[in-house]
């Protein structure tokens, strides 16, 4: 009798760029979308507006890529100095760094001579990695990638944009306010779905969050571009 493999896929490694991608993909739609919807009600012509969703993607894209870039380099960097910080303290004490090791581990539900030996022998392979992980609660899985991250905005940004620019491109102008609102919504509803099942999340509420969000963006936006053209004609 052939014996199967038990084999759980975890998705804890996917947390740093699945946030990033899904952020990125989500203000693309949005912040895009809303934008040429409001420049599209203040009665600006089709070239207008497709200049104005144009520039936007690419501040857009920069700006979420140095945003990402900046921000998990600064987590980065403060795990790089705690990591440093351990490594000494494990040069210059390391009977006190054991002790500390067994205490985590008889914390969380081993006997002391247990958590001596686990500990011993954590410490004999690589001693840093495990003080990183159960000290700290620094990992392979959640370290921080700021290039990752920072590239993982700009491109999920840019698939975010491209509904509305398609748009724009491809349907008349008597007709451009509806379908950009629909293209949006279509997309959102995609994005949520496909973020919420990608991280083991709950589907439909994941549609729901950002559909609605994205909904009253749109609306607001809508509603300030045509009081705007109004004012200004």
């Amino acid at each position: 009798m052939t014996r199967r493999r038990h084999h759980e896929q975890h998705r804890t490694n996917r947390t740093g760029w699945l946030r990033a991608a899904v952020l990125g993909a989500n203000d693309g739609l949005i912040s895009v979308g809303s934008l040429v919807l409001g420049v599209a009600a203040s009665q600006a012509s089709q070239s207008s507006v497709f200049v104005a969703g144009v520039a936007a993607w690419i501040a857009g894209a920069m700006s979420m890529a140095a945003g990402e870039y900046v921000s998990v380099s600064s987590q980065a960097d403060t795990e790089e100095a705690d990591l440093r910080l351990e490594q000494r303290e494990l040069e210059r004490h390391p009977q006190r760094e054991h002790k500390e090791l067994v205490a985590i581990y008889v914390k969380r539900g081993l006997d002391a001579d247990l958590a001596d030996r686990v500990a011993t022998q954590l410490t004999q392979h690589d001693a840093l990695q495990a003080h990183a992980r159960d000290e700290i609660g620094i990992s392979k899985a959640t370290r921080a990638r700021p290039l990752q991250a920072a590239l993982a905005s700009a491109l999920s940004f840019t698939l975010g944009v491209a509904p509305a620019l398609l748009v724009i491109g491809l349907v008349p102008h008597g007709i451009l306010l509806p379908a950009v609102i629909f293209a949006v919504l279509v997309f959102l509803a995609v994005l949520g779905a496909l973020g919420a099942w990608t991280g083991g999340a709950d589907i439909l509420s994941g549609v729901l969050r950002v559909t609605l969000w994205g909904g009253l963006a749109l609306a607001v936006t809508g509603v300030v571009g045509a009081f705007l053209g109004r004012v200004g004609a």
